[in-house]
């Protein structure tokens, strides 16, 4: 039986040694952490991804947390909106609209499905030999296999072993704020907001959870002593229900990071017997909200190629695709970053201007993303439009 050896347990990681095992891989998953905690943001699985999901049988189960209903789009910071859709227009063209839900419970459902014994919990990788597949853990242990998946994230040693030239991360400019925030009696829609150089987004969960994310064009490495104060004084202002999500927020359960991504693409996404996945490949700005669906896609089509002994052509048909998203998001970030009060006036006016000469622009828009299919494709239990 063929052997893969997976770094890294988070979206990317986990998905691959689903679609391994699936295919007849016996798959070992290498976790630096001593556990896999609970962590209190939420993230969107748009359709692209869930088709990917159907093809491991756990589309459904991911449908079923959670889904954007009525109305979304983008605001300005008083309320206006600037373009929007609805979840029945993504629906009739993608056949699904977007999950949002916590982190945690799409680690709960991979977790669930990966089965026993296959994680190993608070065990670092220190080598990596992408001829020969062997790959030496922190406390000496050396492991052998015929396919090595680099999933161990945007600081990857894998990448870094692969591609020691490459320049590594860099700093978007911006800082991110999250966090799960009780909804109490708030009306909540889905809604990202766009100030000057600011942007809030909102989104509700299953049961009594709101997803809130904030950002803001900031120095490297800046601190607050209390963040919940800091989001107040920046978007308290804002049209409703910023302020009181805000007001509502737990100190403690606000996470508060630096924005890096990869702007140097890299060359390939593997080497030998080593293929990378996720952040480790194609870390992007979260502008587009594709960072753990292109996690998702590579994990399905990696199986599909690894199990055809052609990891050039997992390059092949992840590499042109990642970069335009990458690119995308990039550019979206950048839009987003402008303070000048005149340019952002104009970038409002022109996405105002290209609704009204398209309504449909914002569903439209994601067609290349969206439209995505996997390379084969498993019936799900779900009724398909015609």
């Amino acid at each position: 039986m063929a052997q893969a050896v997976v770094i890294g347990a988070g979206i990317g990681g986990l998905t691959s040694a689903i679609a391994l095992r699936q295919r007849g891989w016996e798959v070992t998953v290498l976790e630096r952490a001593s556990a896999i905690e609970p962590v209190g943001s939420g993230l969107a699985i748009a359709a692209n991804a869930l088709k990917a999901l159907d093809t491991l049988g756990l589309g459904d189960r991911v449908r079923a947390l959670s889904r954007i209903q009525g109305q979304a789009g983008i605001r300005r910071a008083d309320g206006r909106w600037l373009t929007h859709t609805t979840s029945e227009a993504a629906a009739g063209r993608y056949d699904d609209s977007v999950v949002v839900l916590p982190r945690a419970a799409l680690m709960e459902v991979l977790t669930g499905a990966l089965g026993p014994d296959v994680l190993r919990l608070g065990t670092g990788v220190a080598e990596t030999d992408q001829e020969t597949g062997a790959v030496r853990t922190e406390a000496g242990e050396e492991l052998r296999a015929d396919l090595v998946v680099g999933a161990d994230g945007i600081r990857s040693r894998t990448r870094r072993t692969l591609f020691p030239g490459h320049p590594g991360p860099v700093y978007a400019g911006v800082t991110a704020w999250r966090a799960l925030v009780p909804r109490g009696d708030l009306e909540i829609g889905t809604a990202e907001s766009w100030g000057r150089g600011r942007v809030v987004g909102v989104s509700p969960l299953a049961g009594d959870l709101v997803y809130f994310y904030a950002t803001d064009v900031l120095p490297e490495g800046v601190a607050f002593a209390d963040e919940r104060e800091e989001l107040i004084r920046r978007f308290g202002g804002w049209h409703d229900p910023i302020p009181a999500l805000l007001r509502a927020a737990e100190p403690a359960a606000i996470i508060r990071t630096d924005v890096h991504h990869l702007a140097e693409p890299l060359p390939a996404y593997h080497r030998g017997r080593v293929a990378l996945v996720g952040d480790a490949a194609h870390a992007m700005t979260p502008n587009l909200g594709q960072g753990a669906c292109q996690a998702v896609e590579d994990a399905v089509v990696l199986a599909h190629a690894a199990g055809a002994g052609d990891l050039a052509g997992y390059t092949a048909a992840r590499l042109a695709r990642t970069r335009r998203i990458m690119k995308r998001s990039w550019d979206l970030c950048r839009a987003t970053k402008v303070r000048n009060p005149l340019l952002v006036a104009a970038r409002d006016a022109a996405l105002m201007l290209a609704t009204r000469a398209r309504p449909d622009l914002l569903v439209r828009s994601m067609d290349e993303v969206l439209g995505w299919r996997p390379p084969e494709e498993k019936v799900s239990s779900r009724p398909r439009r015609p």
